[in-house]
């Protein structure tokens, strides 16, 4: 164990130090070997931490993000080159080195905050060892080791024996139950995480196998905290529980104020930013002019929430700018149309239906320009006697003809031949 300590002494000796500094502040107020001011000193350094480590937690979002759109591509890559495990990597790689995206960007947190664990891992190791560590002289290993949370020891393990626990101060039922409660707490949160992380915050237009891996891990993790858990000091289940309680809060920050796009937190986000435009007429925040202007350039590559977005503003007499702010226009609105493309402009004039013609109208044919009225049918009495057919028939042989089968007159009219008074023929001349 002393040689592994040895080899993160680089790190372990600037926590022990963070540990004694905040130690002595806290000491003064609740007293130098109580458990509140060892345990609040891990937290404050837990916090300390986190917020170092804020920028990665930027990068591992736009990675993680720059992961899911990725993944249609990647897949296409593994089923053209199924066979041949080589040609496949380099594939891959030059599709990350086009996109200029880092797999392993979304693991930097947990990548950075390992050395820090170990480090404090071996303090309170050494605490229970009853060893110097770091900057902890005799006295303050001293305190530590009087310090209890609820009854546990800093340096106590769910593991430990009887012996080893009464050494310390304490009983054994109450290490193994606050390191029950606290282990049942770190998997609970880390859970709720990982779970908030798959039913809000994600693409539910992409189905692909790391999502598969997302919803995989939302279970393992879990278990992994509770098999490991048992091994760890209830110093270091404060370290992990703040930590985890620290990501949660921070994960719901984010899925509340910067969604993935195309997620359910995305509809709710704006809906949420409409009825606040709506209302007020303009965007406050930075960060929301900077989600309009991303929205606004993607033109026809917006999803259905972002589309809804545009035409709940165009309704409300607003129109979204390139700069991601939003401006009121009266006379010219800028539209939007289903697809996303911009359209500015007045509304075009409604067409207009052609006026339905009369029974008398339709009889009489077409009118010209200028003409007074319709033209009506000339009637039998006023037909020129000149224009009658000199062969012309009786009525009575015409119906006689009709009558009878093989006739040229058809009994019947034709299908779609409108029934009724027909429009006369022009009379034939000889």
């Amino acid at each position: 164990m002393d040689t592994i300590a040895s080899l993160f002494s680089f790190i372990t000796t600037p926590v022990s130090w963070v540990i004694v500094q905040f130690h002595s502040v806290y000491g003064k107020i609740f007293g130098p070997d109580t458990g509140w001011a060892w345990g609040l000193s891990i937290v404050s350094l837990v916090i300390l931490i986190r917020i170092c480590l804020i920028p990665l937690f930027v990068k591992q979002i736009k990675a993680t993000r720059a992961m899911q759109t990725l993944q249609p591509e990647m897949k296409k890559i593994q089923e053209r080159y199924k066979n041949d495990k080589q040609r496949q990597s380099e594939e891959m790689m030059k599709l990350y080195k086009e996109t200029g995206t880092n797999p392993l960007s979304s693991c930097l947190p947990i990548l950075a905050q390992s050395p820090f664990f170990f480090a404090l891992y071996h303090v309170l190791n050494g605490i229970a060892t009853g060893s110097t560590i770091g900057v902890i002289n005799e006295s303050l290993l001293a305190s530590a080791r009087k310090a209890h949370i609820f009854g546990a020891p800093l340096a106590a393990k769910f593991t430990d024996s009887a012996a080893k626990v009464e050494s310390l101060g304490a009983t054994l039922t109450d290490v193994r139950v606050v390191t029950a409660i606290m282990i049942v707490m770190m998997s609970a949160s880390q859970f709720y995480t990982q779970r908030q992380l798959m039913t809000k915050n994600v693409d539910t237009t992409v189905k692909t196998p790391f999502m598969q891996q997302q919803k995989m891990l939302m279970y393992v993790f879990p278990v992994m905290f509770a098999v490991f858990g048992i091994n760890f000091p209830v110093g270091v289940l404060v370290y992990w529980l703040t930590t985890n309680v620290w990501t949660m809060g921070q994960q719901m920050y984010v899925i509340h104020n910067n969604p993935t796009p195309g997620s359910k937190a995305q509809a709710a986000y704006l809906d949420r930013l409409t009825k606040h435009v709506t209302q007020h007429g303009k965007i406050r925040r930075r960060s929301e002019k900077t989600i309009v202007k991303a929205i606004v350039a993607k033109g026809r590559d917006r999803n259905e929430f972002e589309r809804k977005f545009i035409n709940g503003l165009n309704k409300a007499g607003l129109a979204a700018q390139a700069d991601g702010t939003v401006v009121k226009s009266d006379a010219v609105v800028a539209t939007q149309t289903e697809d996303g493309t911009p359209a500015t402009g007045t509304a075009a004039p409604k067409r207009q239906q052609p006026k339905r013609q009369t029974k008398a109208q339709r009889q009489s044919g077409p009118t010209k320009p200028g003409d007074s009225g319709p033209t009506t049918s000339l009637s039998k009495s006023d037909e020129p006697e000149d224009a009658k057919p000199e062969d012309a028939k009786p009525a009575s042989a015409a119906k006689k003809a009709a009558s009878q089968p093989g006739s040229g007159t058809r009994s019947k009219a034709q299908s779609g031949q409108r029934k009724g008074q027909q429009r006369p023929k022009s009379p034939s001349k000889k």
